[in-house]
């Protein structure tokens, strides 16, 4: 192993340990990204593996739109970054996760607590796994916003972009 071959196993070793470090810190403080934090939103983690997330949101002044319901983008913010977080940390640095695109359907206006559960089953993510080996995919997920009582608020529709990254090709000819 020469000096150059060194360096590129220690770099890649380093990407490796930086890109865990990087999704342990998101996966464990992602309540605290400002979007969320500053909406008033609680993050509680409900699982490990696969990762699930439960958000709430209880209706202050300051995420309160000019009829005193819940503001729209609060409410579409509970389920943002979360499906794509939860399919990086289950499938690995080998693929490209983004959000693709993403909707909301308001049901009901509410002034009460309501909440959001944001998971993604074992199954499902070995056929996405499967799947974005291949080719490139755009899988979909709905996330049904309730109240205290179970009553359906608003729907969030989510589609995302998932691939598996390209190999790059190294010059070691000199």
């Amino acid at each position: 192993m020469d000096c150059i071959d060194r360096v590129l196993v220690i770099g890649t070793d380093y990407k490796l340990r930086m890109w865990k470090l990087w999704h342990k810190l998101v996966r464990n403080w992602v309540g605290l990204y400002p979007p969320i934090l500053f909406s008033g939103i609680r993050v509680r983690r409900l699982g490990a593996e696969p990762l699930r997330y439960r958000t709430e949101l209880r209706r202050r002044w300051w995420n309160a739109n000019a009829v005193g319901t819940h503001f729209g983008g609060s409410l579409f913010t509970m389920t943002d970054p979360f499906h794509m977080l939860i399919l990086l940390d289950a499938i690995g640095q080998d693929f490209v996760v983004w959000d693709q695109e993403s909707r909301i359907e308001f049901i009901v206006a509410a002034r009460v607590p309501v909440h959001a559960v944001l998971e993604i089953s074992k199954e499902e993510i070995e056929r996405i796994r499967e799947e974005a080996s291949s080719e490139k995919i755009h899988p979909v997920f709905v996330v049904p916003i309730l109240d205290e009582k179970g009553r359906l608020i608003a729907r969030v529709t989510k589609t995302l972009y998932v691939q598996r990254k390209r190999k790059r090709e190294r010059d070691t000819s000199g």
